[in-house]
């Protein structure tokens, strides 16, 4: 996204200048895109040449897409020579991390903005205002219930998020966007956490037990993973080529793992109640291997009650059709629907009219953007270190949560 943007889009709002990555191969093919996009290469830096490249090439801002537990090296040697940075969410996937990024920017003072593009969703824009508004009085409570469908909710148990280590599971690496969307809705932090959270559906145990399980480690050139509806096709796609097949010679990253194959340490059913500084209570509920994929999320407040329904995808298709050309990839959300309904006290029911914006998560992706390149005017959605670390937080209390079995207060996880 970033590299297209750059070369297309936004160019006249930045100049890219180099790719820093573990993998010569990849890069390489970030450079056949800059190439058929018009753009001249850029250099390749290995990733022990990072602090190099920061010099040689002038680097004024650098965008972390690396593996999230890899963010907070990135981003603190950033900042502290000299650099702003935009990274991907989460900002990282500890507490060690997450310690390393609010101390580098406190000493450098550079800024660090999270991509979190849910926020510039106009349908997240528009109940925002509503609440702001005070159209529901003062909030109490929050209910929000996230879907992943069988395509999208299974990409995480493929590829490097099904090990927590690397992701801090899926209540760091997705719940992000979510815990800091309630965050920015409220204007409030987290205060206290408790979360129950197991793997229900994917994994090995699991898939044997519901005779799901197809007998194949990863999907490329196994029989047994030509008819099994959660296998990615990676020959499929020319791009998943260039990006992952032939670059596995480099580092043996697999991006098309079985689903119910061992070694996954990340949860897939997860539940969370968090207590905010405002005194407002979220109960909250992620699940990753839905028939249907979109969110349910309701505000109950002391004048009444605000409710947005979105529906993303409407149901699972197995195997090819014309909206999944790549076995095995989540379909593009391209039929999204969202209801927001106002039931104040009293009063009938009243649909409050939204849009939903074109492209990549609900039209976000062009906007953050422009907010992130071209500096355009987003009010307070672009969120910085703090709104980073209040999102993390969250997911890191919830997984401590899951662990002790105790509820967790936010505020001694740093220790300060």
């Amino acid at each position: 996204m970033y590299t297209r943007a750059l070369a297309t889009t936004h160019r006249d709002c930045g100049r890219l200048v180099a790719f820093c990555d573990t993998n010569q191969t990849r890069m390489r093919a970030h450079n056949a895109i800059l190439s058929d996009l018009g753009h001249d290469p850029v250099p390749a830096y290995s990733a022990d040449a990072f602090a190099e490249m920061l010099r040689r090439e002038d680097v004024h801002e650098v965008v972390v897409s690396s593996v999230d537990h890899t963010h907070a090296h990135y981003i603190s040697a950033a900042l502290e020579a000299g650099c702003d940075v935009i990274t991907e969410k989460p900002m990282t996937a500890d507490l060690d991390g997450c310690r390393q990024i609010l101390d580098a920017q406190r000493r450098t003072g550079r800024r660090v903005s999270v991509a979190f593009n849910y926020r510039f969703n106009p349908v997240h824009t528009a109940l925002r205002e509503q609440l702001a508004s005070g159209a529901i009085g003062e909030i109490g409570s929050v209910h929000f219930e996230w879907l992943l469908d069988l395509r999208h909710g299974a990409d995480y148990f493929r590829r490097w998020h099904r090990d927590k280590r690397s992701s801090g599971g899926l209540l760091v690496h997705k719940s992000s966007h979510h815990f800091d969307l309630v965050n920015w809705w409220l204007g409030a932090a987290p205060t206290s956490v408790f979360a129950w959270g197991d793997l229900f559906f994917y994994g090995e145990a699991n898939g044997r037990r519901r005779k799901l399980a197809a007998d194949y480690q990863r999907a490329h050139g196994e029989a047994g993973a030509e008819h099994d509806p959660f296998a990615l096709h990676l020959a499929d796609s020319p791009d998943l080529v260039s990006l992952y097949l032939d670059a596995e010679h480099e580092d043996g990253y697999q991006r098309d793992r079985n689903v119910f194959g061992p070694d996954i340490t990340i949860e897939d059913d997860m539940s969370v109640l968090v207590r905010y500084d405002s005194g407002a209570k979220l109960s909250y509920h992620l699940a990753a291997y839905s028939p249907w994929e979109g969110y349910r999320i309701a505000f109950t407040g002391s004048e009444g009650r605000l409710e947005l329904d979105v529906v993303e995808n409407p149901h699972t298709e197995p195997g090819r059709s014309d909206r999944t050309p790549v076995r095995g990839m989540p379909a593009p959300k391209e039929n999204t629907t969202a209801t927001l309904t106002l039931r104040r006290h009293w009063e009938p029911p009243r649909e409050i009219p939204v849009a939903v914006g074109e492209g990549s998560h609900g039209g976000g992706d062009v906007r953050m953007l422009d907010s992130l390149f071209a500096g355009a005017a987003a009010g307070e959605s672009r969120a910085d270190h703090e709104d980073g670390a209040h999102a993390l937080l969250t997911g890191l209390a919830a997984n401590a949560s899951i662990e002790s079995g105790a509820p967790v207060e936010v505020a001694g996880l740093l220790g300060r």
